[in-house]
């Protein structure tokens, strides 16, 4: 159902979407059933000694719903959940990961609902009573040194997915889903998780205890690298390198690009967020020259076409990142460069990012004395628009470590 108004200067447009499938559909075809994510995972538990660990857990009856079926949604998704009967490569990369557990779920425990019209969430907007449910996809023996790979604003682990093979030759690598993106979980803000930058600070340190008992390598891009740099700097003793890719170092840093702060303003916001184009496609194209196949794009779309916790989120973390990012930015820029700063770090930079200017960075780094790598053809995305050379970097970068 859509409705408009207009003004001399302004239109608005607003689609209320719910979960019908418009395709002609037999009769006679039933619908698929429900599978929670839970009972494709496999099991962590049968490797000893590791260094990470990844538990399943299939005790709970309101996971994340994979191809949902056309009738589940929570009335928010553009398609209301599956929007395609072929085969997906998000089901590929789904069956590849595992879910682990970690960081409280805070509020009352309360059903959450959404914040426009007030009516209740699926369950994959629900938090869970205890713990977040992280996915993550790991890659290389458990016997060798561990590497977290983080992804940044806004994007999942599966960026990480040509990155993976190559460190795992030498190294445990894991990609992880922050909560509010992939297959992570999605709480509705004020129902558990608000997605400020203190709790993602908060979140990651539970995430890394839960993942390695070891020291470890941190690989970070983008807007969430002051994120991780915080964390770090409480915690140096627990890192062997920090690789940072493409974070936002300077003062003009600070201020999120239009296409990303579009989404923490009133109304146009919540609705914006909603549109799987430009929440995903859209943010991740502009900030570089990497060009999406449509195969990889269905990957990013998935979240925003099966449920609209995914948007609730990317709204949430906007207006967060859009009040709090100069801050932490600030802040990120005096731990790098404090004497007591200890930690092995390297700062990987794609010069034709489109949204932070390569001007100030070189300045930064040899103040800091920390070592730049530029890459002159990638982009913000660095892991996507060379994720070869960008495997290959981490495993260097890291193998010098080990010869200290």
């Amino acid at each position: 159902m859509a409705f408009s108004f207009s003004s001399s200067s302004l239109q608005f447009h607003f689609l209320l979407a719910f979960p019908v499938d418009m395709r002609p559909r037999p009769r006679s075809r039933p619908l698929p059933l429900p599978l929670p994510l839970i009972s494709k995972l496999p099991f962590f538990t049968n490797k000893k000694p590791y260094r990470f660990r990844c538990h399943s857990s299939s005790n709970s009856n309101e996971d994340y719903l994979l191809d949902a079926p056309v009738s589940v949604g929570d009335g928010f998704s553009f398609s209301g959940g599956k929007y395609s009967d072929e085969p997906s490569p998000a089901d590929e990369w789904f069956k590849q990961g595992m879910i682990m557990k970690a960081h409280p779920v805070g509020g009352t425990g309360e059903k959450a609902k959404d914040p426009i019209f007030g009516l209740a969430m699926g369950g994959s907007s629900q938090a869970t009573s205890d713990l977040f449910r992280w996915f993550c996809v790991e890659s290389g023996s458990p016997e060798n040194p561990p590497v977290i790979l983080i992804h940044g604003f806004p994007s999942q682990a599966y960026s990480y997915r040509k990155v993976l093979p190559i460190l795992s030759k030498s190294y445990h690598a894991v990609a992880f889903d922050w909560l509010g993106f992939g297959f992570s979980d999605k709480p509705q803000p004020k129902y558990g998780f608000d997605y400020t930058l203190n709790e993602y600070v908060s979140s990651l340190e539970s995430v890394i205890n839960e993942l390695s008992k070891d020291k470890v390598t941190l690989v970070v891009q983008g807007y969430f690298s002051p994120v991780v740099v915080k964390y770090a700097s409480n915690h140096q003793e627990k890192l062997n390198n920090l690789i940072l890719l493409n974070p936002p170092l300077t003062v003009k840093h600070a201020n999120l690009p239009s296409t990303l702060s579009i989404f923490s303003n009133f109304l146009l916001g919540e609705i914006f967020s909603q549109d799987p184009l430009r929440a995903s496609d859209k943010a991740l194209l502009s900030g570089g020259p990497y060009k999406m196949k449509e195969e990889v794009a269905m990957v990013y779309r998935r979240p925003y076409l099966t449920s609209g916790s995914a948007g609730f989120a990317l709204n949430a973390i906007s207006r967060a990142m859009k009040k709090e990012l100069k801050t932490y930015v600030e802040e990120m820029r005096k731990i790098l460069m404090d004497e007591n700063w200890k930690v092995q770090t390297t700062i990987c930079w794609g010069e034709r990012d489109r949204w932070l200017s390569y001007d100030g960075v070189e300045d930064f780094c040899k103040e800091s004395n920390h070592r730049l790598i530029s890459l002159p053809t990638a982009g913000h995305h660095v892991q996507e628009d060379c994720s070869e050379e960008i495997g290959k970097l981490i495993a260097t970068i890291v193998s010098k470590r080990k010869s200290i």
